[in-house]
C-alpha cells in the first residue's frame, strides 16, 4: 500500500506521537566555549540568537504536539534546560543522575512513555546538531513517524554524504521497500570508519551519514532491549512501577547506579534486523568540531568566519574567530587558525590540530586544575 503524504497532513498532530531530545552530553571539543558545567547544546555556537537546544525544540514543535516533547538531560543541567525552555512542562524535563550513555537514557524515556501511552511512537534525537531546510526536516520527520507508527521497525534518518568524513557514523542502504519508495532497508550501521573506508562509502553511493535521529514505537524499543540488553531492561522492570509516580526520581537513581554504560547503537541498532533508513535531503551537520562549525558560518572574502564586529582580520585567511566579549581583537598575518576567546581563557591552534583540543584541555587540568574545564 502506498503511503500518500499531503502537505496539510504534516500539520495534523497525533497524540500518540512524541519527541525525545537527548541533552545530557559533555562536549570538550568546543573548549573553551563549551565547559563541563555549560556544554555546547546550551550555547549559541552559530550566532543565531538561540542555543542549539532551543533550535532543536523549535524545529520539533512543528512535528508533534508541544506537550509531547520531552528533554532528557543530566540532573546538574536541569536549571539550564528549564531556563532555556520555559514553554516545556516541568514533568517533560527528565534528569539523569549519572551519565550512562544513550541506551540507559532511551530505555528511561521509552519506559516512561509506554507506561503513559502503550501506543507511544517517538522520534529520538540529539540536541546539538545543525539542521537547515526546516520545512523539509519537519516533513521528513512526519513521514518517519507515520512509517514507525504503522510497523514494528526502527527507522533512522540518513543524509547523502558530500565528502568522506570519518568522524560520522554511516548506514548502508539495502533493498527498497515495496509501496514505500522513500524508505530503504538498513543493511548495517558503521560507527566512525577509517578515512579510506569513508572514501569508499562515498564512491559506492549506497551509504548515508547517520544523523542519530531514529523513529520507533516505545514498545519496539523496549522489546529489542529485552532481547539484546536483558540486564538493562530487567532493572527498569524491577523498579519501573515507580516511574510516572512521586517515587520516580528515587527509582531512577537506583537503576542508574546499577546499569551499564553503553550506546544505543551498540546495544540495539547494530543487532536488530528490523532496521530501516529514510534517505533525507535536509541540510545537516552534527557540529562535532570547530571546523564543522566553520563550514556553516558566513565567511568573508578570505574565508574567515568571525562571530563579532570587534575583530579585525588583517592579511589573514581561513580562520575561525569566536569571541564572547567586546575586547578588540586584531588577527594579523595568519592562516587557518582556530581562535576562541572567553573571559577567562583563550585558545589559539591550527585548524588541522583541532583533534588535539582534548589534549590541550588535559594539559590545562594537570597544570591548573579543573577550574577551566
Amino acid at each position: 500500500m502506498q503511503l500518500k503524504m499531503k502537505t496539510k497532513e504534516t500539520l495534523t498532530f497525533s497524540q500518540d506521537n512524541y519527541v525525545a531530545i537527548m541533552a545530557g552530553g559533555i562536549e570538550c571539543r568546543f573548549w573553551p566555549m563549551s565547559r563541563s558545567n555549560y556544554p555546547k547544546q546550551f550555547l549559541d555556537l552559530l550566532n543565531t540568537g538561540e542555543s542549539l537546544l532551543q533550535a532543536t525544540l523549535r524545529r520539533f514543535a512543528g512535528v508533534v504536539p508541544a506537550e509531547n516533547i520531552y528533554v532528557i538531560t543530566a540532573q546538574e543541567y536541569l536549571p539550564i534546560v528549564l531556563k532555556q525552555l520555559p514553554e516545556l512542562p516541568l514533568e517533560n524535563v527528565l534528569g539523569e543522575p549519572e551519565r550512562k550513555n544513550t541506551a540507559a537514557c532511551i530505555t528511561y524515556i521509552c519506559t516512561k512513555l509506554y507506561k503513559k501511552n502503550p501506543k507511544a511512537n517517538l522520534i529520538i534525537a540529539p540536541s546539538d546538531h545543525m539542521i537547515g531546510d526546516e520545512g523539509l526536516f519537519r516533513t521528513t520527520c512526519s513521514k518517519a513517524l507515520r512509517f514507525s507508527e504503522k510497523y514494528a521497525v526502527f527507522l533512522a534518518l540518513g543524509i547523502k554524504p558530500t565528502y568522506p568524513n570519518p568522524g560520522y557514523g554511516y548506514i548502508q542502504m539495502g533493498s527498497d521497500i515495496v509501496g514505500y519508495d522513500y524508505v530503504k532497508e538498513a543493511s548495517q550501521f558503521i560507527e566512525k570508519p577509517s578515512r579510506k573506508s569513508a572514501e569508499l562509502f562515498l564512491a559506492d553511493g549506497q551509504y548515508l551519514w547517520n544523523t542519530g535521529i531514529v523513529s520507533c514505537k516505545a514498545k519496539v524499543m523496549l522489546d529489542a532491549l529485552k532481547e539484546f540488553q536483558p540486564s538493562l531492561i530487567k532493572l527498569f522492570e524491577k523498579y519501573g512501577a515507580a516511574i510516572n509516580t512521586s517515587e520516580e526520581e528515587k527509582a531512577i537513581g537506583v537503576i542508574y547506579k546499577k546499569c551499564a554504560s553503553i550506546s544505543i547503537d551498540y546495544a540495539v541498532m547494530e543487532n536488530a534486523t528490523n532496521t530501516y533508513v529514510l534517505p533525507s535531503s535536509f541540510q545537516w551537520n552534527d557540529l562535532g568540531t570547530w571546523n564543522s562549525a566553520w563550514e556553516n558560518f558566513d565567511k568573508d572574502e578570505y574565508s574567515n568566519a568571525v562571530n563579532n564586529d570587534n575583530t579585525l582580520m588583517v592579511d589573514s585567511s581561513g580562520c575561525i574567530v569566536h569571541s564572547t566579549d567586546q575586547k578588540l581583537l586584531v588577527v594579523g598575518g595568519v592562516e587557518d587558525l582556530i581562535i576562541v576567546n572567553t573571559p577567562d581563557a583563550l585558545l589559539v591552534c591550527k585548524k588541522t590540530d583541532e583533534k588535539k583540543i582534548k589534549e590541550y584541555l588535559s594539559v590545562v587540568e594537570k597544570q591548573k586544575g579543573k577550574i577551566y574545564s
